[in-house]
């Protein structure tokens, strides 16, 4: 069994250069890998966890030999990671048009959208 430290450190560094890459950049690409990273944290963290024996940490003391045959952290991992195809492929198709329609993905650029906007101009048809 490994130590839970190694990949508790791995998930918070993944977490807080996700949330950095949120926060901090411009570009729209660049927050959709923040967001992937955010995922990836937490996929780590729910490997780790379905490794733990019955009762957690607690459980360690006792451990038993008992694994669960569904093996839960997993099956939730391939979950996220579904869930996270689908929002990048969703994301990026959502930037592509929006560089089609200003000429930039920077985010900054974009704040107005839709016909709401003072700057919309109407489409002849």
């Amino acid at each position: 069994m490994i130590h839970l430290l190694g990949p508790a450190v791995l998930a918070a560094a993944l977490a807080g250069i996700g949330v950095y890459g949120i926060l901090a950049r411009r570009n729209a690409v660049l927050v959709l890998i923040g967001a992937e990273l955010l995922l990836n944290a937490a996929n780590v963290l729910l490997v780790t966890a379905s490794a733990l024996p019955a009762g957690g940490l607690a459980g360690l003391e006792h451990s038993q030999t008992y694994h669960d045959p569904l093996i839960p952290g997993q099956v939730m991992t391939i979950f996220v990671i579904t869930v996270a195809a689908a929002e990048i492929g969703l994301g990026l198709a959502i930037v592509l048009l929006l560089f089609r329609a200003r000429g930039t993905v920077e985010l900054t650029a974009v704040r107005e959208l839709g016909e709401a906007s003072p700057r919309h101009t109407e489409t002849p048809s």
